[in-house]
């Protein structure tokens, strides 16, 4: 199926009937004014909003001039605020609130933090934070179909067989494609390849 420009499509339904990279979820943000700098979920949820008329507009960022970086760290303060990082003042801030000597920040957590900058979202505390730790709050799931995706294309890149395309991403984006679409395990084999190669069609066998 030949895609479209973006500019020619009339509906969100019909956008969604092709494949996107993110970088070009991202040409499309920026090219519109609106807000670029996420993951496709998020991305394809400000498109979304677009055909329906709403802009969702990129957060201008806090100047590090307004962070007090000397504040006392409590469960109470603002992550936002205190200018919170993921480096060791604030690791040792939970390995004390945890009593754990090997703590490590989750992928949750990291997802929370990038939401919570990207809203603004002054409320949101340091606590809030130990809770998406242990799982009792939930604010921003970490996207593992990028890291799906990753692997995907790295396992069909590594076999000899897929050389067959010229342009193996774009052929691996169409087996992908159908695989997402699936109830099929989202992990690249062989199999799935021989099974699938005479669909794939990116005009460049």
């Amino acid at each position: 199926m030949e895609r479209p420009e973006f500019d020619k499509i009339k509906s969100y339904e019909e956008f969604s009937r092709y494949y996107w990279y993110r970088e070009e979820l991202i040409k499309i943000c920026k090219s519109k004014g609106l807000k670029a700098d996420s993951g496709k979920i998020e991305l394809n949820r400000v498109i979304e909003a677009y055909f329906k008329g709403e802009r969702i507009l990129p957060v201008k960022r806090k100047k590090k001039s307004d962070i007090d970086r000397n504040i006392k760290l409590t469960k109470e303060s603002g992550l936002i605020e205190c200018g919170f990082t993921f480096g060791n003042r604030f690791r040792e801030f939970f390995k004390k609130e945890t009593g754990e000597d090997n703590f490590r920040f989750n992928v949750d957590m990291v997802a929370t933090v990038k939401a919570v900058k990207e809203s603004d979202d002054n409320s949101f505390t340091l606590g809030d934070l130990i809770d998406v730790y242990y799982g009792k709050k939930t604010y921003a799931k970490y996207d593992r179909s990028a890291l799906l995706w990753n692997r995907f294309v790295k396992d069909f890149c590594a076999d000899d067989a897929t050389a067959i395309f010229r342009e193996r991403l774009k052929a691996a984006a169409a087996l992908w494609k159908i695989v997402r679409e699936s109830d099929m395990k989202k992990e690249y084999s062989h199999e799935l390849f021989e099974r699938y190669k005479g669909t794939i069609d990116v005009n460049d066998k």
